[in-house]
């Protein structure tokens, strides 16, 4: 490539996505993320509290209208994400690989990635079936669970996998029928970047997925001190102050937190990256993570002798 060529080429700014649209974050800051090799990719927030109550207020309006739709519709709108990710899979291989993986691991995450989403799609109308339950009672009354959403989760998306980590933790969220904040990869944020792009053009509706970037450790204290995020969903690799700092402040408003392992270092996805994605996408097909962010509710009727 030439010289000229070479300053022809703008460093993309990626913005938030929040509420369906991608707008700058309040601060006006960002850093910059490079490759493996050390050229300027591309330019990311660095988001603050006001992006957080940003992305919570929008995804409590949309929360209710995305439980309400039918199971069936849910899951149409899933496997759309999927469509559209496959159709746009070389550019995330090309993006993976420009951060340090192999062709062959990045190639295998994305099978991964689509794989899983249509895993989840098929399960949106079968949660009700396999987990909700006809009990026994000693009177005429007709009682049954089923599962309801929590509301709004958010989420602490792995440093990596890049992708396959994030989709990991938002699949059963979306099924169970809330809605999502999450924080991208700090060193890895690329791909879950252009998979906000993905959500845009897909069905999803406005403020069902949010995703924010920035450093965990500026970000974390405000999401477990909102009094309006019902639920947290972090990695075990996360720092001990991080994950002191969750189960700490998660008591606020006695939010569910789980942590779910859906993640891993960079460095073992540059050295073993194969065999931790293979295991990873085994893992990550868990439809119980669907109950832990759904809870249950019992309805009584009665019934004429």
């Amino acid at each position: 490539m030439s010289r000229e060529q070479e300053l022809l080429i703008i460093p993309k700014t990626y913005k938030n996505y929040v509420g369906g649209a991608f707008p700058r974050t309040e601060s006006g800051r960002y850093y910059k993320l490079n490759s493996v090799d050390g050229k300027h990719l591309a330019n990311v927030c660095l988001s603050t509290r006001k992006d957080i109550r940003n992305a919570v207020q929008v995804a409590r309006k949309a929360q209710a209208s995305w439980q309400n739709r039918t199971a069936y519709n849910q899951g149409q709108i899933i496997y759309r994400i999927a469509e559209i990710l496959s159709g746009r899979r070389h550019q995330f291989e090309a993006e993976l690989e420009s951060l340090g993986y192999s062709k062959e691991v990045a190639q295998l995450e994305l099978e991964s990635a689509i794989d899983l989403i249509v895993y989840f799609a098929g399960w949106t109308d079968k949660v009700q079936q396999v987990f909700g339950a006809v009990n026994p009672v000693a009177s005429h009354h007709f009682n049954f669970s089923r599962q309801e959403a929590v509301g709004v989760v958010g989420m602490l998306a792995p440093e990596a996998p890049a992708l396959l980590g994030a989709l990991a933790m938002l699949l059963p969220n979306m099924v169970a029928g809330n809605s999502s904040i999450i924080i991208a990869s700090e060193k890895l944020a690329l791909p879950l970047c252009t998979f906000a792009e993905v959500l845009e053009t897909s069905d999803v509706p406005a403020g069902v997925v949010n995703i924010l970037t920035g450093k965990k450790e500026e970000l974390v204290g405000h999401f477990v001190s909102h009094m309006d995020v019902d639920a947290l969903i972090a990695d075990p690799t996360l720092s001990f102050e991080l994950r002191k700092e969750l189960e700490v402040g998660s008591t606020s408003n006695l939010k569910r937190l789980h942590f779910w392992a859906t993640g891993c270092t960079v460095d073992e996805i540059h050295s073993t990256g194969k065999s931790v994605i293979e295991n990873m996408a085994k893992s990550a097909k868990d439809p119980y993570r669907i109950l832990d962010v759904q809870e249950v509710k019992t309805t009584w009727h009665p019934i004429s002798e």
